[in-house]
């Protein structure tokens, strides 16, 4: 292993307000991450750093600085950067510890900085908002209302207000005049918790749309809080728009985009951002991930544009890099840019692009290092292998698609704690590791045949061509030998959380503000007036 050298809290504090690029990562699980982190740290778990770190910081001479807990994983993960051509990497002083130490703030919870953001946007512009008792009435009473739903729509088909209609957030003023045509109708705009309400609620107030607007306050919690039956499946989408509402709309976004001082580039500035050197530049295309899919500019990546104001930091992980939105409507990238900006970004709508430059079709695909040879088996190999005394069947999927379903008998593990899950697992003559789709079963094959010396192979296809081939499957927690800490249960998902735990999520979002002030180095400068 390597000596690293360090960078401290002050440092780190430092290049933050002096707008630096800054790639502060944490290396820890997504659960551990959640209870405690640095406002615009990023966290990228050691088990999944080659399949997301060249994604989430493209650059490889970025300045990086990881950090764990006292675990030992910030070094592993920095020996693995180096392999993978990363040239600037250290390490924090003291770990988690030595910022907590230095008196930094630690933030709990997931996608803080838009969490916070969003509470600041609402204590700033004072988001009109109804209460759930409020809004049920409205409904009770049949009155000329819409409910929107601002998330993506498998989370709105899992729990939503009864009636209402998924519209992720960056398509509310691009669709909302279709919606509620009536200037008079009351708008309701929702998610689970608080941050995507607010956000589109003041979206639509930002862009002048002649309707009544209100947050549905504190979301499908609030919902819940109030004693209230949420729907579950629902399917009401939006529909396409006529020419004149889209061209009304852009109109709209564009006066929004430039009061917030956002930028426009043509494909040639576009092309010297990317060339230059010592800058990274993210380029997002912010529509549907369907409309992503027909015809796409070559080099973007699908982040609709609602999820990436709400989910920033996991996809531009470097604080302080610019970022490129595109459309083909000047709606949907102008608003998310909008909110960019007032959050810190140094922001670009990349304007004038014709029909024919979106060339490019089907989804993204994950710029990945080259995967490790590994010896894969078929589904009858790993049937019959399974038949036999001594395979050891190891699944490196989510633990939520593992609970769901996998392969009977496999036990689920996180690769970054592959030495101490070996000691709880049956003894074997031979390892068969598999996932979603093989790609982590084969970094993790990798770590395993340095860690014993017995035949490692991997599924070919993973569990889906399991599943494809019409095999029996196993569910729940049938074989857990890591605990599952891979993913932080929000309290704002699902229905069965306990009410304490939903009230506490609320006063923590209520607590943000003052904690931004105690940080310092938010750089939110929200818009004072539309």
């Amino acid at each position: 292993m390597s000596t690293f050298t360090t960078r401290s809290f002050q440092d780190i504090r430092r290049a933050l307000l002096a707008h630096e690029e800054v790639a502060l990562i944490d290396v820890r699980e997504e659960d551990p991450f959640a209870q405690e982190h640095p406002l615009f740290a990023a966290n990228i778990p050691l088990s999944k750093l080659e399949i997301e770190v060249y994604a989430r910081v493209p650059r490889r001479d970025t300045a990086i600085t990881l950090y764990d807990d006292g675990e030992g994983l910030a070094a592993l993960a920095a020996d693995r950067l180096l392999a993978l051509g990363y040239s600037d990497v250290a390490l924090l002083e003291g770990g988690l510890a030595g910022w907590r130490d230095a008196g930094g703030e630690l933030f709990r919870d997931v996608n803080v900085p838009s969490k916070a953001f969003g509470e600041l946007v609402e204590s700033v512009r004072h988001t009109p908002s109804l209460a759930a008792e409020e809004v049920q009435a409205l409904l009770d009473a049949k009155a000329d209302v819409v409910v929107l739903d601002a998330r993506r729509f498998d989370e709105y088909q899992t729990m939503s207000i009864p009636g209402g209609v998924s519209v992720p957030g960056a398509e509310l003023v691009l669709r909302v005049a279709e919606l509620a045509p009536n200037p008079a109708t009351q708008v309701i705009v929702n998610c689970a918790g608080r941050t995507r309400s607010i956000i589109g609620t003041q979206s639509l107030v930002n862009a002048g749309i002649p309707n009544p607007v209100a947050a549905l306050r504190n979301g499908t919690i609030g919902w819940t809080l109030a004693g209230q039956k949420l729907a579950h499946g629902q399917q009401r989408t939006f529909t396409q728009v006529a020419d004149a509402t889209r061209a009304r709309a852009a109109e709209r976004a564009r006066k929004v985009a430039d009061q917030a001082g956002v930028l426009r580039l043509g494909h040639e500035g576009l092309a010297k951002w990317q060339a230059e050197p010592g800058r990274t530049t993210y380029l997002f295309d912010v529509r549907t991930p369907e409309e992503y899919a027909k015809g796409h500019l070559p080099g973007s990546r699908s982040v609709p544009g609602g999820q990436l104001v709400q989910e920033t930091d996991h996809v531009a992980s470097v604080r302080g890099a610019r970022i490129v939105l595109v459309d083909d409507d000047g709606v949907r990238a102008n608003m998310s840019a909008s909110w960019l900006a007032q959050m810190g970004w140094q922001v670009a709508v990349l304007d004038g692009l014709s029909v024919e430059q979106f060339s490019e079709t089907g989804d993204w695909q994950v710029p990945l290092p080259a995967q490790p040879v590994i010896d894969e088996i078929d589904v009858q190999q790993l049937e019959d292998l399974l038949a036999e005394p001594g395979t050891v069947l190891l699944d490196f999927t989510t633990s939520a698609n593992y609970v769901n379903r996998h392969i009977p008998g496999a036990h689920w593990a996180i690769r970054a704690q592959l030495p101490e899950v070996l000691e709880r697992l049956p003894v074997a003559q031979r390892y068969v590791l598999t996932c979603g789709s093989s790609l982590l079963a084969r970094f993790a094959a990798a770590d395993l045949q340095a860690l014993t010396q017995l035949p490692v192979q991997v599924l070919a296809g993973g569990t889906a061509r399991w599943i494809a081939a019409d095999k029996p499957l196993e569910r729940g927690e049938t074989h857990l030998a890591s605990a599952r800490t891979d993913r932080y249960r929000r309290p704002y998902e699902g229905t069965d959380n306990p009410r304490e735990a939903m009230q506490g999520y609320l006063d923590w979002e209520f607590g943000l503000i003052a904690q931004l002030q105690r940080d310092g180095t938010h750089g939110f400068e929200v818009l004072t007036q539309s």
